[in-house]
Formats: structure tokens, sequence, C-alpha cells
């Protein structure tokens, strides 16, 4: 695919990261910060134009415009800030206002009376613009006393408020009541909320896209993984029956992922959307599958379950059908071009789980100078692996963001995603072909935390994650020249 193609997808995705993220809170115009964050992708492109890709550019330009860019993108939004009225507007004698009450006096006995101190001790609440903040000591476990008080908030206020339960800056936890969004709706939306949740129309949105996108898929595997013409597809069986090989595995391995994330929010009575394909007519015919959560996720153990659900399942079908594909794929000559992510020419060597796969299903043919011409099939297992990997990136809203968070707690979740940023930028240097994700994983939103953030999880499930994560590592890194002598 084009680098200039690439440019301008991350063009319009970070323009809508922005606008939606940060637009509300900095006076900042759009564009600019727009500009800033563009400016990496705008220079890489213009060092390609002038000098090609065979002049690779310089380190301190590369490091320079990754740590720069993010920080006059903050500096932006902070000297933008939107700030309320200044105190200098009233009379200086006359005292501060307080916050305005959202509950009566009476209600705001009956929310202390929700507190009870065997429980949690309260001790202050301090009203903010967008939430009450209850503040105090835990007397037992995280589990017991969310459950406990959002029990007692909602019997004695019904679902006016969402009860959230978050660890403080000195580590001491705190409950935050905000507004519920759903518990008053506005007579003209209720409609509308109807119709985008109705059982037919959600279905046949799912449905139709699945269909273009096996169209999209297929005409992708005939023209980009097979290299033949489109208008002589149809007179060509094999063409057309290789192009419909890589579109289905492939949508199958990205079907499964979705469909592990939504039958885990399922699991946990949670609104989800049923997987939507998202079908483009080029490079690969799909940017993938998604499903869009329409309730907040009660806790961490919640959190894990459904952000680990999806890499596990589509991994568990993504490795019979690489190494199907892999069987029926071609050993070549290993030359410079070989890499990761050239279909054409494979080096195994490039990943951990691919070495192994490879020698399990190519056996004494494949040598340590050996290259694979890739079955379509192989190239949609192997676009699987990537797609795996993409997504246990530990950063921000991505599954691996996700399980990091839900172990670790939302804060060290957070460095440990921005160390995965430099590391990824490092292990460009290596792999070329993850420059593109380098710059994407700056673009990913911070992950939103759970209502009940403080409850951590059990040994079984930070076994799992661990395994998750370690998964993640052998599928980025290249073999080490000890597994390769030992497997060819």
């Amino acid at each position: 695919m084009p680098f200039l193609l690439l440019a301008s997808i991350l063009g319009m995705l970070t323009y809508v990261v922005i606008s939606r993220s940060v637009a509300n809170i900095t006076r900042t115009p759009t564009w600019l910060l727009w500009l800033v964050m563009m400016t990496p992708v705008f220079v890489l492109t213009a060092w390609l134009v002038v000098n090609g890709t065979e002049e690779k550019p310089p380190l301190g330009l590369l490091y320079g415009l990754f740590i720069l860019c993010p920080l006059v993108y903050a500096i932006l939004i902070y000297a933008g800030r939107k700030t309320p009225p200044k105190s200098a507007e009233f009379p200086k004698n006359e005292p501060k206002s307080a916050p305005a009450k959202p509950i009566s006096q009476d209600e705001e006995s009956l929310l202390q009376r929700c507190f009870p101190w065997t429980v949690y001790y309260l001790q202050k609440i301090e009203y903010r613009p967008q939430a009450m903040i209850c503040r105090g000591q835990l007397r037992t476990s995280p589990g017991k006393a969310y459950q406990a008080i959002q029990q007692n908030v909602k019997n004695s206020f019904g679902d006016r408020f969402l009860v959230l339960f978050q660890e403080g800056l000195n580590g001491r936890p705190f409950f935050a009541l905000v507004p519920n969004p759903q518990a008053q709706p506005a007579e003209g939306r209720r409609g509308k909320a109807r119709d985008r949740d109705s059982p037919l129309t959600r279905p046949g949105l799912a449905l139709t896209l699945v269909i273009i996108t096996l169209v999209t898929t297929t005409m992708a595997g005939i023209t980009y993984v097979g290299e033949t013409p489109i208008a002589e597809a149809w007179s060509n069986r094999t063409a057309l029956w290789s192009g419909l090989a890589y579109g289905l595995s492939l949508m199958f391995i990205l079907g499964v992922h979705e469909t592990g994330h939504y039958l885990a929010a399922r699991h946990y009575r949670l609104k989800a959307t049923l997987p939507y394909f998202i079908p483009v007519p080029f490079f690969l015919g799909t940017f993938g599958a998604f499903i869009q959560m329409k309730a907040p996720i009660p806790n961490r153990r919640a959190l894990f379950d459904v952000g680990i659900a999806g890499p596990l399942s589509g991994l568990v079908v993504t490795l019979p059908i690489l190494l199907w594909g892999l069987a029926h794929s071609t050993v070549i000559e290993l030359t410079d071009e070989a890499s990761l992510l050239n279909f054409e020419a494979l080096d195994p060597s490039a990943s951990v789980i691919l070495a192994v796969i490879s020698k399990l299903a190519l056996g004494a043919s494949l040598q340590v100078d050996s290259a694979i011409s890739l079955h379509p099939v192989a190239v949609a297992g192997c676009l699987g692996l990537v797609v795996t990997a993409l997504n246990l990136m530990p950063v921000g809203q991505l599954d691996g963001g996700h399980i990091v968070h839900a172990m670790y707690g939302q804060r060290t979740g957070a460095i440990v995603g921005q160390i995965a940023r430099l590391l990824v930028l490092v292990l460009a240097f290596i792999h070329e072909e993850f420059l593109l994700w380098a710059i994407l994983l700056f673009f990913i939103p911070a992950d939103e935390p759970a209502l009940n953030d403080v409850s951590e999880l059990d040994g079984r499930r930070d076994l799992l994650g661990l395994i998750a994560l370690a998964l993640l590592v052998m599928i980025v890194l290249p073999a080490p020249s000890a597994l390769t002598q030992l497997l060819f």
C-alpha cells in the first residue's frame, strides 16, 4: 500500500480522534493540534519523496519528532484550556459562592446513610460541576464495599446516579457519583434510541457489512495477493478461488476475534453491538472489525475478560489456518527483500511464533537460508498474527491496554502504555514495516476507568494476562539465532 495513501488515512483518523477527545477542553484550534501531531508524518513523507526508500531518516530526526511534537501538542492544549469565569468579575469583599449542590439537604443526609461506617467511613463530600466526590476510609474489601454502596445508592436514588469507585492520587480509594445519562432520556430521543437498538436494524447492518467485506476482501485476494487483474479474474477460476479463500479466511479470523469480545460482554450482561466489519475497496480489502460497547464496564475483572477474549479467540483460529496455509506455500531462496509482511518472500525468522509454525508446516524443506512464498490462506493467517499482536499492544483502548489496566490499575497501565509506544518506535528500526504501527500507537486514546476500578484481579487472570503479553513478544520479536539454529 502506498505510503501516501496510508498517510491520508492516518490524517483523517487523527483529525477525528482530536476533534472528539480534546476539542471541548481547549480553545486551541483543532486544525493546529492536528497539524502538530501530523508533523512527523509530513516530514517522513517529504523524506521519502526526496530520498526514496533506500536512505533511512536519521535517528535523531525521528526521536526529535516523536518527542517534540507530543510536547508541543500538550502545551497547546494547556495554553488554550477552557477555564470558568474568574472571581475578579465579582466584588473582592464578597465571599466566593459554593458550588451548586445537585441534591437537596434531605438528599444529602440520605446519601450519607448510603455509606455504613463498617464498610466505608465517609468523611466529606465534595461537590464538583459534574460529580459528587465522597472521600473516606475503606473498612472492608473493595469489591464488598462497592457492591454494598452501589446497592444503597440505587435503593435511595434509583438510576439517577452512576457510582464510580476510583483510586486517588494519594493511594486512598474514593467514590464518585455522576449523573446517569440513561436515567432520564429526552422524550424525543427515545424513539431514536429504540431504532438504533432494534433487533432488526443491527443484524441487518452487520449482515450487509459482512457481504460487502467478503466482496472487497475477495477482490483484494485476487489483485493484491494473487496479482491478477480483476478483469481477468472472472475467466480465471483459479484466481477467483484463491481470492475467495483469502477473503473467507481473513474474515473468519476477524469475526471470531470480535465475537469473543461480544460473547464476553454478553456474559457480563453489557450492552454491545454485533461485530461490524469495515470494508475498503483496496489493499487488504478491510480495515478489520469492531463492536461498540453501550454500557460502562462494571469492574476490572469484566474489563480484563472482555479485553482478552478477542485476541485469544482470534489466535485459536489463526494458528491452524496459518499452519494449513504454510503447508501449501512454496519455499524459495531468502533474499534481502524478505521480511515479516512480504507475502511473496516471507522471512520465517522475523517472528518467534512464525518460525516455529513454519518449521512444523514445511519440515525439512525449510532451511536457514529459505523464505516462503505464501498461499492466500497463509497470507490471511499472517495477517491474523499481525492483528493479534497489534491488539495486544498494552496501549490505551487497545485490548492489551485493557488487559494491563485491569491487571495493574489505570495509572500504571498508562505508564506501561507510554513505554510500549517508545519500544515499538525502537522496534521500527529493526522491522521497517512497524513504523506505521509506531505512528498509530501515538494516537490511541487513553483507556477509560471501570465503575469499580479498585478491586484487583485474581491470580488466575493475572497469569493469563502475563501469557497474553508473552504471546505479543513472541509474535513481534524476531527469532534469536539459538532458536533458528535449533529449528533449521
